[in-house]
């Protein structure tokens, strides 16, 4: 549901959220060196690219990317916006010519470009219980866990409506598909409930905070894809 323009945050509005946020962060213990990409994003694109072809593993990889960036923000942790994007950007680097070694390949390919340790983890965590034994703990890699299936679900049900577009989604609607267990069967209903309890979010609130990111960067994924085509 869109807002009435009066009720639209301004930016010094938004900057004071981000400051407040981060100062809650700071008050609950949570606030350390902010974490920074060993590689540029461009390097990172150009490393998924040298393993994945197919427009629809691509299209995934630039959407969690944008997600990441997004919730990155919304939960203050602007400064380490190009950590979170790009292990979201490489989070299923193995999976197009690795699928039966998913998180298993991934350390290998990544070390070889010079991928830090800890982006390593961040991005095995997100197959944890599935391939991978890798625990989400830091809240990046627990939105990483929570976000990566429900944007698949997400964009599936997108793909449903006229408009073809999350932009005029909204929770209510994603709900039913969620419990319809037929509808994007391949979608992990089980991992996305654990990853919201992870957050210690209502699904709801999972719900409504990833449609949000979704539509931030639908444009953004679309105008790469087509010109990546």
């Amino acid at each position: 549901m869109y807002k009435n323009p009066k009720s639209v945050p301004t930016m010094k509005s938004l900057e004071k959220g981000q400051e407040k946020k981060a100062a809650d962060r700071e008050k609950n213990g949570k606030t350390q060196a902010a974490k920074q990409s060993s590689i540029t994003r461009d390097q990172a694109w150009d490393l998924l690219r040298k393993y994945n072809k197919e427009p629809f593993h691509l299209q995934h990889a630039l959407t969690v990317e944008g997600v990441m960036r997004w919730f990155a923000k919304e939960l203050g942790y602007a400064a380490e916006e190009d950590f979170w994007g790009i292990t979201g950007l490489l989070h299923d680097i193995d999976f197009e010519l690795y699928p039966e070694e998913h998180c298993k390949k991934a350390p290998e390919l990544l070390r070889e470009a010079g991928v830090s340790e800890d982006m390593i983890y961040a991005i095995c965590s997100h197959g944890y219980g599935m391939c991978s034994e890798e625990e989400p703990k830091l809240e990046m890699e627990k939105v990483l866990y929570a976000a990566d299936e429900l944007t698949g679900l997400i964009w599936s049900c997108a793909l449903m409506r006229p408009s073809r577009s999350t932009m005029d989604m909204e929770v209510k609607s994603l709900k039913k598909k969620f419990k319809d267990k037929k509808f994007a069967a391949g979608c992990s209903r089980e991992t996305i409930s654990q990853g919201a309890e992870r957050l210690g979010w209502e699904l709801d609130e999972l719900f409504d905070k990833t449609i949000l990111a979704m539509r931030s960067c639908e444009a953004a994924v679309a105008e790469a894809m087509g010109q990546d085509a």
